[in-house]
């Protein structure tokens, strides 16, 4: 059983990764880090309670995060893609009502679980730095491993030509993750943009109730997927990279990574967000506390079948 703190700003892909991780049976979510990224924070807030409530699991904790990035810029969001209200055509009912705790709640949550859990950070790096910056090395060598959703190396970003949104979004606060923390695993779009749902295989997932979210899934996966082929009518469907980031952490065998030192720019012209690392062939020479885990590939008929799995659970 993974222990996870999950860091997320959903967002459609954030809200299908919160789906898949409540109900695998490998995942125990102890509590989530709701901030701005895809939608401004409180809409973020309200995603994730209105999914909390859904599954019966007011138990767990929702953090309020950042409102917006270190660097004082004004959040970019992006209703094209998540909807106005972060969930595509759906709207989460006024009536979902959540307490939502102080931040100091993430140190609570790491001690009591002290070497024995994860963080899983999809979203942009803010709150995580913030987190970072409060607690201290101290605090984070606590945590057995961090999983995080950004970058592009040696491939085109997505918000830009070079670089990937979670890491455009806030490059000082990636940059700081890659630099301070320890035991990072990085998800890039070198493989998230091959974690490619399709259509059928939501039809197969939701052709019957299986659990509380079946009736949300096709309908912000439809949305999701119309926005995907906008952007490239060559794909067959959508790549879930948040989905794939939790998947990669429970499912370390069907991962392949390259361990380098990896940055971030955090110039503001057009290299922001670049992540950055030495693929010479000798720069794996040598292994340091600073050393990160890149994925470049994956087994993509192992997510499939794992994804719909998950999402026909009855748990």
């Amino acid at each position: 059983m993974y222990n996870v703190l999950l860091f997320c700003d959903p967002g459609i892909d954030d809200s299908l990764a919160i789906m898949y991780a409540l109900l695998n049976p490998k995942v125990n979510v102890v509590g989530i880090v709701s901030s701005y990224g895809n939608v401004p924070q409180q809409q973020a807030i309200q995603n994730v309670a209105y999914l909390l409530q859904l599954a019966g699991r007011e138990d767990i904790p929702i953090i309020a995060g950042a409102r917006s990035p270190l660097s004082g810029e004004i959040a970019i969001f992006y209703p094209e893609i998540h909807g106005e209200e972060g969930l595509g055509p759906i709207r989460p009912p006024d009536t979902v009502q959540r307490e939502v705790v102080n931040f100091d709640e993430i140190f609570k949550i790491i001690n009591n679980y002290a070497h024995n859990i994860f963080i899983v950070d999809v979203g942009r790096s803010t709150s995580l730095a913030i987190a970072f910056l409060l607690g201290g090395e101290e605090q984070l060598r606590k945590v057995r491993a961090i999983y995080s959703m950004g970058g592009a190396f040696l491939v085109p970003g997505n918000v830009t030509s070079l670089a990937e949104a979670n890491f455009h979004g806030d490059a000082i606060a990636a940059n700081l993750i890659l630099d301070k923390g320890r035991n990072v695993y990085i998800t890039p779009l070198n493989v998230t943009n091959y974690a490619i749902i399709k259509p059928e295989n939501i039809v197969q997932i939701t052709s019957q109730p299986f659990n509380s979210f079946s009736h949300l899934i096709k309908p912000i996966f439809d949305y999701y997927n119309d926005a995907y082929k906008k952007l490239d009518p060559s794909l067959s469907g959508s790549p879930l990279h948040d989905v794939f980031t939790i998947f990669a952490l429970v499912n370390p065998q069907q991962i392949r990574y390259v361990n380098r030192e990896a940055s971030v720019s955090i110039n503001f012209d057009n290299t922001k967000g670049v992540s950055m690392a030495d693929f010479r062939p000798r720069s794996t020479e040598e292994t340091t506390e600073a050393t990160d885990f890149i994925a470049i590939s994956f087994n993509y008929q192992a997510f499939v079948e794992d994804f719909i799995q998950v999402m026909t659970s009855k748990r």
